[in-house]
């Protein structure tokens, strides 16, 4: 993930920080619901200024103590730290900040308005490392419990499909190769096991990244067997990484 921290885009000083009390529920996705001009796709610079005039109107108009959002995601799979993590958002709504963390897309609902490939991709990013960071599991979009268009019809639509990557034909996850069949017991060792620990643990499940398949990962195996239905588990394969499951770890939707 290509993470751009507040001193690279050269954020203002926040002028006050809350922490928050528990790990939020997951993310509400936003858009900025005015327009964007298209040129963000062909120069990034832009996008660093699109991202600083959000900071100034929620600082100098709003009085917000600083940006809204924990984090903002640009055409060029780029994710800007806000807030960050641990903190507490001010763009979800009165009383729903301390439920999710906020994500903005750099899309708007005039000029750029269709969601590029990039763009898309760094919303999974900020997913992810939230999810990394202790958010729980959830991807919703901001009008979820409040009265808005945001984030637009378009984005809407895609966390309602579950927030994928963009199946673009260059550029969507790519799926490490899978050699064998992770099992407990015995204790299975290998950098194979930490690949697919630390991918789990990306998609927001808590668990131990140590490149040892033990009880803890065939628990959380046979859990995300059964979330994804679609597997059609063979009955000796439960809560054992086959080559499906393997797969569908990078590729099936985050829900």
């Amino acid at each position: 993930m290509d993470l751009i921290e507040r001193h690279q885009w050269r954020a203002r000083d926040p002028k006050g920080v809350v922490y928050l009390q528990a790990p939020p529920r997951g993310v509400k996705i936003h858009y900025m619901g005015a327009r964007v001009d298209p040129g963000i796709v062909d120069d990034h610079n832009r996008c660093v200024e699109v991202v600083k005039s959000v900071q100034r109107q929620h600082m100098d108009v709003n009085l917000w103590g600083d940006i809204g959002y924990t984090g903002c995601a640009c055409p060029h799979r780029k994710v800007f730290v806000g807030r960050g993590p641990g903190h507490l958002p001010a763009a979800n709504g009165a009383g729903l900040n301390a439920k999710h963390y906020a994500i903005l897309a750099l899309l708007g609902d005039e000029g750029l308005v269709v969601p590029p490939p990039g763009l898309l991709h760094g919303l999974v990013d900020a997913i992810e490392w939230l999810r990394g960071e202790g958010a729980g599991r959830e991807v919703k979009g901001h009008r979820d419990g409040y009265a808005t268009d945001c984030p637009g019809d378009q984005l809407y639509a895609w966390v309602r499909q579950g927030a994928r990557r963009p199946d673009d034909g260059g550029g969507a996850v790519a799926v490490p190769p899978w050699h064998r069949v992770l099992s407990y017991p015995p204790l299975m060792e290998g950098d194979d096991v930490r690949t697919w620990q630390a991918r789990m643990r990306a998609r927001g499940w808590r668990i131990t990244v140590d490149g040892v398949f033990g009880p803890q990962s065939r628990e959380i195996c046979r859990q995300f067997q059964i979330e994804k239905r679609d597997l059609h588990v063979n009955p000796s394969m439960v809560g054992r990484v086959d080559r499906p499951t393997w797969e569908a770890a990078w590729t099936s939707p985050i829900t």
